[in-house]
């Protein structure tokens, strides 16, 4: 589980960043919401608010650099355009195997190195003291060199700088390194990141190809999310209902369609006992819920991180609120979701969330801010009882667009009277 993000020049974030997913347990309201191993305390699920174009989805790209690069694939890093500074800086904290490590990198755009990464684990005791201990570090600007194990550490600076150290030795040949490789790639390959906007369908067709347990639950998420469907549903090619002049199956190069569209044909919903391909006449909406259902029932069976930008893109609010509480249900073990949204309705300290799991990105001519709703206290008006929307509405907590959008309308309506006075 993801514990703390940070970032420093890395796409609009030009100053270092934190967004945190620890849990403050000096507030014990929905305890249901925080998941607990070891004496560390990680939050299920947080919500990222703010204007359009202000950082939110920079966000989740640095989570999906993260990923990338510790699963040594393409990272698409780039450093903020109003620095002069070349190299980004991204580290991550997070709970594997019950134990809480550290991982930080820097980048060079320019060069194509990793010019320093550092990994450690922090340990905490009964009474809650964290301590840090470095497993490696390789700083190649200012040439220091740690390894637990010293024959790895005597090689580490003729090592190239292309990608991480880990990616680049044969782990096998040392059972320190191939400890570590573990746990990042791990941790890594539990990360599931989604864009509502452009969600793929493939992860819930390749689900729903094999009848299982799994293949159920996702059935009956969709089923649940649209009150009127009776059933969908994978159907196989010789089962797909084709009319024909001669009442003969057509050959099969008439079904010589691209696999994936074939795939998206083969996807049937049920309405009142009529099939129907559900890419053709199901909504935008419940298109999406059946591609977000595969991504949610896996998360939560299988304990893996859910990111997801606009989670309430054409989707009810009822649902995407219905969405969040399975993850922050006491019957979730180790599950986590972060998502940005806009939709207010999931801004409830009252009913749904902690202070801590609501976050803000806001930005002005001074730079991009990643802050929580828990930085704002007591003292300063707001409490777990606060009607945080109407707080948010007022523009009291920040992250809220102004778009003056009556300017527009004067302008367009002046533009009309011009024209009829001309035509006149």
């Amino acid at each position: 589980m993801i514990i703390e993000i940070r970032a420093k020049n890395c796409f609009v974030f030009a100053d270092e960043i934190s967004f945190s997913m620890k849990a403050d347990m000096r507030n014990k309201k929905f305890a249901s919401n925080v998941h607990r191993e070891n004496n560390f305390n990680v939050l299920k699920t947080a919500g990222v608010y703010g204007p359009n174009n202000v950082g939110k989805t920079c966000l989740i790209k640095c989570i999906r650099a993260i990923k990338s690069v510790l699963l040594n694939e393409k990272n698409d890093l780039m450093p903020c355009i109003f620095t002069k500074d070349d190299v980004c800086y991204l580290g991550v904290t997070f709970l594997e195997g019950g134990k809480k490590y550290s991982y930080d990198f820097n980048y060079n755009a320019k060069t194509n190195e990793y010019i320093y990464e550092s990994f450690s684990e922090i340990k905490k005791d009964e009474h809650g003291n964290e301590k840090t201990v470095i497993m490696l570090k390789r700083d190649t600007v200012q040439q220091e060199y740690y390894c637990t194990n010293e024959s790895v550490q005597n090689m580490m600076a003729m090592i190239s700088k292309n990608n991480l150290f880990l990616h680049l030795v044969d782990v096998t040949q040392f059972d320190c390194l191939s400890n570590m490789k573990d746990i990042l790639v791990g941790f890594a390959k539990k990360i599931d990141i989604v864009n509502m906007n452009n969600i793929p369908m493939e992860h819930t067709i390749e689900l729903m190809k094999n009848e299982n347990n799994l293949q159920q639950k996702i059935v009956e998420f969709i089923k649940n999310a649209d009150l009127y469907m009776d059933n969908f549903e994978y159907v196989e090619r010789e089962n797909i209902q084709l009319k024909s002049n001669d009442k003969e199956r057509p050959e099969e190069k008439a079904l010589d369609i691209p696999e994936k569209i074939m795939d998206q044909i083969r996807l049937v919903s049920t309405y009142k006992g009529v099939q129907v391909p559900s890419m053709l006449f199901d909504s935008t909406g419940t298109k999406k819920i059946a591609a977000i259902a595969s991504y949610v029932i896996e998360a939560l069976e299988k304990g893996r991180i859910l990111v997801v930008d606009e989670l309430d893109s054409s989707i009810h609010f009822k649902l995407t609120r219905a969405i969040v509480t399975l993850f922050n249900n006491e019957l979730n073990t180790n599950a986590q979701m972060i998502f940005t949204v806009h939709d207010i309705n999931l801004m409830d300290c009252k009913k749904l969330f902690r202070k801590e799991q609501i976050w803000f990105i806001h930005k002005d001519e001074d730079g991009v801010y990643v802050y929580s709703l828990a930085d704002f206290t007591a003292q300063m008006g707001v409490r777990d009882t606060t009607d945080v929307m109407e707080k948010y509405r007022k523009g009291t907590l920040g992250a809220l667009p102004d778009p003056e959008l009556i300017k527009s309308l004067l302008s367009i309506k002046s533009n009309v009277n011009n024209n009829k006075a001309l035509d006149g």
